[in-house]
């Protein structure tokens, strides 16, 4: 049996739980929960937290700020990620929009020893990596292992 193959079972068997269901509403919605208020306080150009300049999170997010559109830009796409995800016909595309982003703050996380989000920011990319689990039917056509055998001439 093709990797695919119990992939394809595994998910539909999945899928059928009810309470894995909710569950997926309900990460969501945390998950939206997560960039709205952020992404809205980078779309009006306040500043993100107040951590001093000398903490290395607050130097670089001081000067993630001073970048001006970018910062907007990136708030904009944070709040647009968040909107995809509460419309179940755009949530695909809102975890897969919302996974580089939170991917990136982990990582900036680890890079800068910040302990105010070590909890928080792993079990986010976790959250989204289940969402793209969950949507694993519509995104297995752009996996190596789904290659299509049969060409029809």
């Amino acid at each position: 049996m093709s990797i695919a193959t119990t992939l394809d079972r595994l998910h539909a068997r999945v899928r059928q739980n009810k309470w894995l269901r909710d569950f997926t509403v309900f990460t969501r919605i945390v998950l939206a929960m997560g960039f709205l208020p952020s992404g809205y306080v980078k779309i009006v150009g306040e500043q993100f937290t107040d951590l001093p300049i000398c903490h290395p999170m607050g130097h670089y997010l001081e000067a993630f700020h001073r970048t001006g559109f970018y910062y907007t830009f990136v708030g904009v796409v944070q709040v647009i990620a968040a909107c995809l995800l509460l419309i179940p016909r755009t949530a695909t595309l809102g975890a897969m929009l919302y996974f580089p982003i939170i991917l990136n703050i982990f990582i900036l996380t680890l890079a800068v020893r910040f302990v105010g989000s070590w909890v928080t920011a792993p079990l986010m990319v976790l959250a989204n990596l289940y969402l793209l689990c969950w949507d694993y039917d519509k995104l297995k056509f752009i996996l190596p292992f789904n290659k299509q055998t049969d060409l029809v001439s």
